[in-house]
């Protein structure tokens, strides 16, 4: 997956290369599609949710330059599979997941696999956590239909967002927010297909 996936296709950071050839990523699907979970797809987790193909975990990750430092933000915890990815290259990742069950079975696994510098909350991931802000890093694991606001807001001074951004499920672009003062500087990236970020404010 590292040598033909990943680093073939242009992630040079080799922090990420070397935790994600360690990550028992088998442990995040069911054993439906185990035989599969090496391949270079998403694949289902239960309540129309999936794991993120590995390509894309890699570039969003490799995109937050960690560094063993950072305050991380994570929306959309899901299978835990992106989660364990950021505690092995961040200081403290701070996830946050929509729906309950899946945030149990993805807290249950990754305290057996041994992380104790991951903070879990079940809520609606658009609000982020702001009493933990500011974040170094904070990544969106969903597609937002624009940059989220009060995500944004959350980014401490030279901090730096990646988020799936698009209305259309069939068009959605890998956009790099990073925060200089005042000033939001955007990057759009690679196109992308990410389930939708789902929030339950009005």
């Amino acid at each position: 997956m590292v040598q033909h996936q990943l680093r073939a296709r242009g992630i040079s950071s080799e922090g990420v290369l070397q935790v994600m050839s360690m990550l028992p990523r088998h442990r995040f699907v069911s054993r439906a599609v185990r035989a599969e979970a090496y391949g270079d797809f998403p694949l289902p987790i239960g309540r129309g949710q999936t794991i993120s193909q590995p390509y894309m975990v890699a570039l969003m990750t490799a995109e937050l330059g960690l560094s063993q430092r950072e305050k991380v933000l994570e929306i959309g915890t899901g299978s835990g599979y992106q989660t364990a990815v950021l505690a092995e290259l961040a200081a403290e990742v701070y996830t946050v997941e929509l729906i309950p069950s899946l945030l149990e079975r993805a807290r249950h696994l990754l305290t057996e696999l041994g992380y104790r510098n991951i903070h879990y909350r079940c809520a609606d991931g658009t609000a982020g956590w702001p009493e933990q802000a500011p974040f170094d890093a904070i990544l969106v694991a969903a597609a937002a239909s624009s940059l989220p606001s009060a995500l944004s807001a959350q980014l401490g001074d030279n901090g730096v967002l990646v988020v799936p951004v698009g209305r259309s499920s069939a068009f959605q672009t890998l956009l790099t927010v990073r925060r200089r003062g005042s000033l939001l500087e955007q990057h759009e990236g690679i196109g992308c297909r990410f389930v939708p970020l789902v929030s339950t404010r009005p």
